[in-house]
């Protein structure tokens, strides 16, 4: 049996997974009005405690050593919040830490901030601040010396912004490196905590996507649905949405500015997700409004091999590459195109805090899968001035196969839940 299999045979939490034929909207509303779900679904998850904080710190004192980093620099934004769970806004003020392997994250603040800086840093003790007529870039040399390393290697992290490295790298005294090797290598690798709240998100969406789909009309736009997928996953503890493409718009993979309203025959294609304490959800599902055509169907089946093919190879130690090669030659045998002629993007990207983020499953990429990291699993086949198919699932990588975040994978165009 394949690992895809095994997992979808034994996930605990198939119960809610239900199929829907060819779009008949009676019985699809009244099949899914009569199931028990639960109206918030993060209710009952857990809290990232101080412990978890401290371990994700020293996740980047790893990979600095690792990668003789003698400190590294993080301003606002995602980093910023993963690290050391604070959130600051982004402006042409300098702010942040400077971590060290072996000290506790030194903060640069604006003088007038300081009271405000004090009320939401929670790590670290030594904030150093320069008023408005000083360079705060002029306090990085003091840092690297009181740390030991006053000429050596300052990572720079993947999110900070141009005129700030450049205004520290002017008055450095020590080098600047690419941070990005341990942002990007303490977030890859996920906790028990962080893919239950990913499994939770892609579950709301799921079923917020299924709600959508039982409330299809002939006529409505795709912001009527947009509206109702909204809605469903607010009422299941979330906030999020999906794209919804009617008929030929379906074939422009992120999107078009031209407007159509819902027609029988039509391919629907929507794509989106929600954030469950701070982690994402991404989903892709394609059914037609209707009986799918012959063409659909083909088309809807080799996406769905392509898919399967990746999935079935995928576990630790897997070279990134191999799964995006591995769903393309479905593509190709089935006579859609080499390359990206048709399936026109990668096969994935890692996914947590943002929906897009390191690692990616691309054929360029020869890094090895780890177990806990987190991707997207999407091919599609975009035909232009007819439609596009894509079934996008989100899963863990685990030691000898997948964990599909959320279940409810797709089965035919009919049964796009399972």
């Amino acid at each position: 049996m394949s690992n895809r299999r095994a997992f979808l045979k034994s996930a605990g939490t198939a119960g809610l997974a239900v199929g829907f034929g060819a779009i008949q909207q009676p019985l699809i509303a009244n099949s899914f009005h009569e199931m028990a779900v639960p109206e918030d679904l993060t209710a009952d998850l857990p809290e990232l405690s101080e412990a978890d904080y401290k371990i994700r710190q020293d996740k980047a004192r790893y990979w600095m050593r690792k990668f003789n980093i003698d400190a590294i620099f993080v301003e606002g934004g995602t980093n910023l919040s993963y690290f050391t769970d604070t959130s600051w806004w982004s402006s042409e003020r300098l702010f942040g830490f400077i971590l060290s392997p072996d000290n506790e994250p030194v903060w640069i603040c604006p003088a007038f901030e300081l009271k405000r800086a004090k009320e939401v840093i929670k790590y670290g003790t030594d904030i150093r601040i320069w008023e408005e007529h000083e360079s705060p870039y002029a306090l990085f040399n003091g840092v690297m010396k009181d740390l030991g390393v006053p000429g050596g290697k300052l990572g720079i992290g993947p999110n900070v912004r141009n005129f700030m490295s450049e205004g520290i790298r002017k008055v450095a005294k020590f080098e600047l490196v690419n941070g990005a090797p341990v942002t990007e290598r303490s977030r890859a690798v996920k906790t028990d905590k962080e893919i239950q709240y990913m499994d939770v998100a892609n579950r709301i969406t799921k079923l917020a996507y299924r709600e959508g789909f039982a409330n299809l009309r002939e006529g409505m736009d795709t912001g009527d649905l947009g509206q109702i997928i909204r809605s469903a996953h607010s009422k299941y503890g979330a906030s999020g949405g999906g794209g919804p493409l009617f008929g030929h718009t379906s074939a422009f993979p992120h999107g078009t500015r031209e407007r159509k309203t819902l027609a029988e025959g039509d391919i629907i294609l929507v794509d989106g997700g929600c954030s469950v304490k701070g982690y994402r959800s991404d989903v892709t599902r394609t059914i037609v409004y209707g009986e799918p055509n012959a063409k659909q169907r083909e088309v809807w089946n080799v996406v769905k091999e392509a898919q399967d093919g990746a999935f079935d190879i995928i576990k630790a130690g897997l070279p990134c590459s191999e799964a995006d090669k591995a769903a393309r030659r479905v593509v190709e045998k089935a006579g859609y195109g080499k390359g990206y002629k048709n399936f026109a993007h990668r096969l994935g990207h890692g996914i947590g805090m943002e929906g897009h983020e390191y690692p990616y499953l691309v054929s360029s990429n020869g890094l090895e899968m780890e177990t806990g990291m987190t991707f997207t699993n999407e091919p599609g086949i975009y035909l232009y001035g007819e439609f596009g198919v894509r079934i996008e699932d989100s899963f863990v990588v685990t030691e000898n196969g997948y964990k599909n975040f959320g279940d409810m994978a797709s089965v035919s165009i009919d049964k796009p839940f399972g």
